[in-house]
């Protein structure tokens, strides 16, 4: 099957399928094969464990991921408290230094709602959309959202539980968020009101740290209970419209994580960090149909999986510049 569908595939919740023989190429079915020999088993095992013994995670994106979450935020923040005016309003629709913005899935609901195509939402869309086309997949949910900052706290405070027994991790099926993505389309057509906007955590965490609205964190406070004690990362995994619609417009991105299968020890510690692991199936044994692949649709660009991996198999790239360095 084609990278590019199985990738828009799995994104609107298939599961990750294996690959039959006729997928293959030529290239990937030797490397296959190569890593199946006595003598590379026996190699790979040895690099794992040396690898993994010396192995110190640096977190050096997530160090940069983190406080650019913050800063964009904060911007809008100090821009409305000193009415500085260089920007105005929040995630879900903005203007910047007279420029519009608009969050892709807002602009849908508002559209299906009020059943006309506003041109501030037509310059708002555009100019979001080929921004986050440029730096690809899911990269909002990542490097902008407040509330995805929350979950990834919670997670770690999750994780720390259950190795204790005291949460666990129910798993729920990913197609979950597609249906969600059609009822809250329809909701807004039949209605005629932005219904998803109601519960959307982005928009109320955004909303609520420059206004000061903190009614609707009570209903942020009850997802990230749920993320903390019962399902990992809840809202981001299983329910957000919002990421897959961003997920569509970065799927043909310049910009991708790239799979080196030649490097790949298959140790699996990309997949134990990823915000959506199913995008890193190709990393297990006998997975990847090309030696050289870019990570799917779904992919955030939180570059955790870069972190872990002990061999550099994962990578930044830009196609068409990586040739040209």
């Amino acid at each position: 099957m084609n990278l590019y569908i199985d990738s828009l595939r799995q994104m609107l919740g298939g599961a990750p399928r294996r690959p039959e023989k006729s997928d293959y190429s030529k290239e990937a079915a030797e490397l296959h094969a190569f890593k199946k020999t006595p003598e590379e088993r026996a190699r790979r095992r040895k690099l794992i464990a040396e690898e993994l013994s010396e192995k110190k995670t640096s977190y050096k994106w997530r160090k940069w991921r983190w406080p650019v979450i913050i800063l964009v935020n904060l911007i809008f923040v100090i821009s409305y408290q000193f009415d500085v005016q260089l920007v105005e309003g929040a995630l879900t629709a903005s203007r910047v230094v007279g420029f519009h913005f608009a969050d892709l899935n807002s602009a849908l609901q508002v559209t299906l709602a009020f059943k006309e195509m506003l041109i501030n939402l037509v310059i708002g869309t555009s100019t979001v959309a080929i921004l986050w086309w440029l730096v690809g997949g899911r990269s909002f949910c990542a490097w902008t959202c407040p509330y995805h900052l929350l979950s990834e706290w919670v997670e770690i405070l999750h994780l720390k539980l259950a190795e204790k027994g005291w949460a666990r991790d129910y798993q729920l099926h990913r197609g979950v968020r597609t249906v969600l993505y059609v009822v809250f389309a329809l909701l807004a057509f039949i209605t005629g009101y932005t219904v998803f906007e109601w519960i959307s955590p982005v928009g109320i965490t955004s909303r609520a740290l420059i206004y000061g609205t903190l009614a609707g964190m009570i209903w942020v406070g009850v997802l990230l209970l749920i993320e903390l004690f019962f399902i990992r990362r809840f809202w981001c995994r299983y329910m957000c419209p919002i990421g897959m619609t961003y997920a569509f417009v970065g799927s043909v991105s310049p910009t991708t994580i790239h799979y080196d299968l030649s490097k790949c020890l298959h140790e699996g510690e990309c997949r134990q960090v990823c915000l959506v692991p199913h995008v890193l199936e190709i990393t297990k044994k006998g997975r990847a149909t090309k030696p050289q692949i870019d990570i799917g649709a779904d992919c955030t660009r939180c570059a955790m999986c870069l972190e872990a991996c002990p061999t550099g198999a994962l990578s930044f790239r830009i196609k068409g510049l990586d040739k040209l360095l």
